[in-house]
């Protein structure tokens, strides 16, 4: 009471003190006396909006109109007071013993006999399970209207001023009021569509009571007609004769939620003309325009052919061969059942191991993505690994050529990746499948045209960058390669460059993309790797801009994500190192080595460093001989680091070092991810370097720790870093970080340039990799091919278990190898070199 009246007296105050221009109405005659009204009515309204409210009138006037107040305010206080409401029941027809017959006879859609019935009731407030029918509510008889009549009720008076007023919402209760005690109408089947879809939700938002059928409220009337595929697999002889090519005869079905329609039946519905007609018992809404375009589509389409790859594109929704009509997919038998459930991930795929002759160990996880990338292959079908960088897309990738290689009558696969990594798979190859033939397509002495094809037969992998890949299109596009792998897939994100329409142009048996960022703006660039592997998967480029870019990027639309992914789904597989079941696979450390190439600035410098360097050391002895070829080691690093840092000029830094290019890909993956990273260097100068380099890329800070920063400031970093908004990169010098920081936030440990003693390397590791730890921590050991420092490396883990007392007191061991041994290690190959 208390919250009603404090209400009502605040409504009463804001309508007086409105500054709103007052009711025409009123015409008050300009005078320094009290206005004057032409009728009470108009004083009223302005006594309602004036700041005491009264009226001052003849008794005998107010009187009369109190009386109109009341006489027009008593509909709605009686509706208030009463301790009913009026409710409105929609009842459907009833069945005649006839019609329950009807339902054996394979005419399942029909009209029944009878009309729909909106029965007019009485709901008690205080017990809704209370109802009166109107009938009883006029003759006041019957156990209910008992109840009515105790409770002191006028009903009847009731019954036709909640019927007048509800009969402004709809005409039909207008109608019944012809009769002196309407207790309802009669409605056909139009009628009851426009009941329950209109008139329903408009009483009810009014406060009267609405009673429908309970299938109107579960899925029945919502059913739609849709279309599905039934598919028949063809016959073969064997599982080899398998193939995406072959063509499968399949006819359309219509159906109605998840029951087939018969042509009668479809025709049936098209006859009766209702927008609700029963269907095998169940009420359903329907669509003359639907019905009319089911059987339009039927007619044209009763039987077709496809081929597989056809077949397995509906099944997934990439395109909808049904119009404006719902496509409920593909229903098949055989072999294209069993591989649509494989695809769609209903049932597994088998898991292989990999040839006897691979020279590793796959763990768990990279098992199952070496059998899922041969299962793909089996059936041509194209896919991207896009496994977090560190969980092996290399040699996953690796087993399933060397399988391939095998199985298919050894045809050569084209491997297409960064040039800076084009050393790495090399060196890969060679580790993980030694008895595969493996071609380097790169640099200026690279075969071309006849020479090249020549070249290419009896390889099994032929590497090669993408930029030469437009270069040199002409004669690549003219090999039948068994298969196409781009690693770092996202460099063709963008279809309309040259390196992504070549990728396209090549022919192939199968194609895998790797890459740890598939969607590295916006899903625009799914696009251009799926139309690489799979082409047509997602239609033109104009179409999956309509279907999916425009919907997920604009406006955010679920439907269309899911659809998307639905389509990708079957052709990505993406692993995280978060995920526990990836994690509980992996070692608390991962070590790996990152080959990288030299520009032709980096072996131009290092190849006059070794001219400059060959005479004074073939004329010296000594310390002095010790001291040129430590000097000279300090240059060739200096050199492969990049030329910035050996000519000391405060030059341009982008795109003149291999080994800067490939670390700022690899951290551009890490950061997108969210992971820390360490990079170590031993130069200050070259840190330098790195920081304004990473800084000007990335757009955020990157700390550099080295031996002239003071404690306070050192602390400060270290605290930074360590906080959840630090940093993602952290730069330090090894001497000044390898020790006594603990930073455990990082995740990836990169040595940018090599300190050739694995104990200082694994304590600057260990910065990242100690107590308090809770991530898998990543090592990236940066190596230049073809140079001193393969084959200073190659020395170190040859000799691992005489390291730490041969070569464990730094680089000076060097100085006591012989003139003809120093040629050799520090000698430049032609792999060294980018293209």
């Amino acid at each position: 009471a208390v919250l009603k009246d404090f209400g009502g007296r605040m409504v009463d105050h804001l309508v007086r003190t409105s500054a709103g221009v007052r009711s025409a109405a009123t015409r008050a005659r300009p005078s320094s006396k009290s206005p004057q009204f032409d009728s009470i009515h108009d004083h009223w309204l302005h006594a309602l909006r004036s700041a005491d409210g009264t009226i001052d009138a003849d008794p005998a006037q107010l009187e009369e109109f109190s009386r109109q107040i009341r006489q027009w305010r008593r509909a709605v206080t009686l509706s208030i007071s009463a301790p009913v409401r009026l409710c409105f029941r929609l009842e459907e027809p009833q069945e005649t013993s006839a019609e329950d017959e009807a339902e054996t006879i394979p005419l399942a859609a029909r009209q029944p006999e009878g009309n729909w019935r909106v029965r007019y009731l009485l709901q008690a407030a205080d017990d809704p399970s209370l109802l009166v029918p109107a009938d009883e509510a006029w003759a006041s008889k019957g156990r209910k209207g008992a109840l009515l009549r105790k409770r002191g009720f006028e009903a009847k008076e009731y019954l036709l001023a909640s019927l007048g007023q509800a009969a402004g919402i709809c005409p039909r209760i207008e109608s019944s009021l012809r009769s002196s005690q309407p207790t309802g109408y009669e409605l056909d089947a139009t009628g009851a569509f426009e009941f329950l879809n209109d008139r329903a939700a408009a009483l009810q938002q009014a406060g009267y009571g609405v009673m429908l059928p309970a299938w109107w409220t579960r899925k029945g009337t919502k059913l739609h007609l849709s279309v599905r595929a039934n598919v028949k697999s063809p016959k073969l002889q064997g599982a080899l004769g398998m193939s995406l090519e072959h063509l499968a005869q399949f006819h359309w079905a219509i159906a109605l939620g998840d029951q087939t329609l018969t042509a009668a039946e479809l025709e049936a519905l098209a006859a009766l003309k209702q927008p609700l007609v029963k269907f095998r018992g169940q009420w359903v809404q329907m669509s003359a325009e639907e019905i009319q375009a089911a059987l339009d589509f039927w007619k044209k389409k009763a039987a077709q052919k496809a081929t597989v790859r056809e077949v397995v594109q509906m099944a997934l929704g990439a395109t909808r061969p049904t119009g404006t009509l719902d496509f409920a997919g593909v229903n098949a038998d055989g072999w294209i059942r069993d591989l649509l459930k494989q695809l769609e991930g209903a049932a597994a795929f088998e898991e292989i191991e990999p040839s006897a002759r691979f020279a590793g160990r796959l763990r768990p996880y990279q098992a199952r993505g070496y059998s899922w990338l041969a299962f793909l292959r089996r059936w041509g079908l194209g896919a991207c690994l896009a496994d977090d960088m560190g969980l092996g897309k290399t040699v996953q990738t690796l087993a399933l050529i060397q399988r391939d290689w095998h199985a298919r009558a050894e045809r050569p696969v084209l491997l297409i990746c960064p040039t800076s990594v084009v050393g790495n798979w090399q060196k890969e190859a060679a580790r993980f499948t030694p008895e595969l033939p493996v071609m380097v397509h790169h640099g200026l002495g690279r075969a071309k045209e006849a020479a090249f094809r020549k070249a290419v037969a009896g390889q099994a992998i032929v590497v090669s960058s993408y930029s030469l890949l437009h270069r040199d299109l002409d004669y690549l596009r003219e090999i039948d390669w068994a298969g196409v792998v781009l690693d770092e897939a996202q460099n063709i994100k963008n279809p309309e460059t040259k390196q992504a329409r070549a990728a396209r142009a090549l022919k192939a048996d199968y194609r895998v993309a790797l890459t740890g960022t598939p969607v590295e703006n916006h899903v625009g660039d799914l696009w251009s790797i799926m139309e690489f592997l799979n082409p047509g998967l997602l239609g033109s480029q104009a179409e999956f801009k309509r279907s999916f870019f425009v919907p997920i990027q604009a406006m955010h639309d679920a439907d269309a994500t899911a659809r998307l992914k639905q389509v990708t789904g079957p052709f990505i597989l993406r692993r995280l190192k978060t995920d526990r079941s990836i994690i509980s696979d992996l070692p608390e450390k991962l070590e790996m080595k990152v080959y990288c190439t030299l520009t032709k600035e980096q072996a131009s410098l290092y190849a006059a460093v070794l001219k400059d360097m060959e005479k004074s050391v073939e004329g010296a002895d000594g310390i002095q001989r010790k001291g040129l070829i430590l000097g000279m080691l300090s240059k060739l690093k200096q050199v492969c680091n990049h030329p910035a840092q050996f000519l000391g000029d405060n030059s341009e830094i982008p795109g003149r070092s291999g080994k800067l290019a490939r670390l700022t890909e690899m951290l551009d993956e890490a950061v997108e991810v969210g992971d820390r990273a360490l990079v170590f260097t031993q130069f200050t100068e070259m840190g330098e370097i790195l920081r304004r380099h990473l800084e000007e890329t990335f757009g955020r800070e990157a700390l550099f720790l080295h031996g002239g920063v003071p404690k306070r400031r050192r602390d400060e970093m270290v605290e930074r870093f360590q906080s959840d908004d630090g940093p993602p990169i952290f730069l330090l010098s090894l001497k000044a970080g390898g020790t006594g920081l603990n930073l455990t936030r990082a995740n990836r440990v990169f040595h940018f340039d090599r300190w050739w003693n694995p104990a200082v390397e694994n304590q600057a590791t260990d910065r990242a990799f100690r107590i308090g730890q809770k991530q898998n921590v990543q090592v990236h050991k940066f190596v230049c091919a073809g140079t001193f420092e393969e084959r200073i490396d190659e020395m170190i883990e040859s000799k691992k278990e005489i390291a730490e007392n041969v070569i464990g007191a730094g680089e000076s061991w060097l100085t006591e190898l012989s003139n003809r041994e120093l040629k050799e290690i520090f000698a430049l190959s032609k792999e060294a070199v980018a293209a």
